[in-house]
């Protein structure tokens, strides 16, 4: 059995390097192969959680388990670490200690893909609610999608705000990146709209959607969590969500706005079925398209299984 420390996996995988890994799996997802499971702990209450995620799927050589917790004491808050099991014996083969860069790594995937479908071929403004690491992560994600001109960042401490647009204004200097002071006048303007916090309260409101805006929505992602106002579903035309079976269970917005009548529970699609296209996209320029993603443990399998085998030919 090997330990391999997050240095290595930061310098073995990136966004652009799961993609296409995540995408198959969430194809093989939504053919009903396999499983994935999903188990959220919560033993600081809002000040700290742990997920545990697994996952297998036919004829991949391997098989995980995730832990991945993130607590407000702690600097940086997120850590967490991924067991890589024989596929066919299920032996311990590896443990990738990722300080939850893997986990990280698989979400502004699948914010690319939900870009890649949904969004409008001439999104050109992106505006994120959020300043953490996944907020600018899913920024460069979607950079990689469509020709973004500008950013237009909102966070709820405007001195956070203001570190990433510093940060993305390196990494993008071709983009333009501003702060907003409200959310509202963030996303009034935008194509795209990305929502990466840890809130307990909806940052985006259905009334301030127009037609033809994506949403991306990767934050709440336990039913103590919600970034969604109920009317921000109501008023998608097209729901996409990484798992029928387990986001209405433990989206906290998507919950909430199911017991509000905003929505039916079955009322959304798999991103899977996109991918395999058993169902359309974005089908007009005018439609509202939200994708809601809790995060499955199909996509840690994927970013495990490429993060070992390049770990292991190197």
């Amino acid at each position: 059995m090997k330990i391999y420390e997050a240095a290595d996996i930061r310098r073995a995988v990136g966004i652009g390097d799961l993609v296409e890994p995540v995408a198959r799996a969430f194809a093989e997802h939504s053919r009903g192969l396999g499983e994935t499971a999903i188990s959220v702990l919560t033993p600081a209450g809002e000040d700290g959680d742990v997920h545990v995620k697994s996952a297998w799927l036919p004829g991949r050589p391997v098989i995980i388990v995730k832990v991945a917790s993130w607590f407000a004491a702690r600097s940086p808050a997120g850590t967490g670490f991924v067991a890589v099991l024989d596929g066919e014996r299920g032996d311990l083969l590896a443990v990738l200690r990722d300080e939850h860069h893997l986990g990280d790594m698989r979400t502004a995937a699948a914010g690319a893909l939900a870009t890649r479908l949904l969004a409008r071929q001439d999104a050109r403004t992106l505006a994120v609610l959020g300043t953490g690491v996944q907020a600018g992560l899913q920024v460069l994600a979607a950079v990689a999608e469509r020709p973004l001109e500008a950013v237009v960042i909102w966070g709820r401490r405007e001195e956070a705000a203001h570190t990433l647009r510093a940060a993305l204004a390196e990494r993008i200097p071709q983009v333009s990146v501003t702060v907003a002071a409200r959310p509202d006048l963030a996303v009034r303007d935008a194509d795209v709209i990305v929502t990466a916090t840890a809130s307990r309260e909806p940052v985006l409101r259905g009334s301030w959607l127009r037609p033809g805006q994506h949403v991306t929505a990767v934050g709440a992602d336990d039913p103590g969590k919600a970034e969604l106002d109920p009317d921000c579903f109501a008023r998608a035309d097209l729901l996409v969500v990484d798992s029928r079976a387990e986001a209405p269970r433990f989206a906290g917005d998507l919950i909430g706005a199911v017991s509000a009548g905003a929505v039916a529970a079955d009322g959304c699609v798999e991103i899977g079925d996109l991918v395999l296209g058993r169902l359309p996209g974005r089908q007009s320029p005018a439609q509202i398209t939200v994708a809601k993603f809790v995060g499955l443990g199909v996509q840690d399998l994927a970013a495990a299984e490429l993060t070992l085998t390049r770990l292991e030919a190197r």
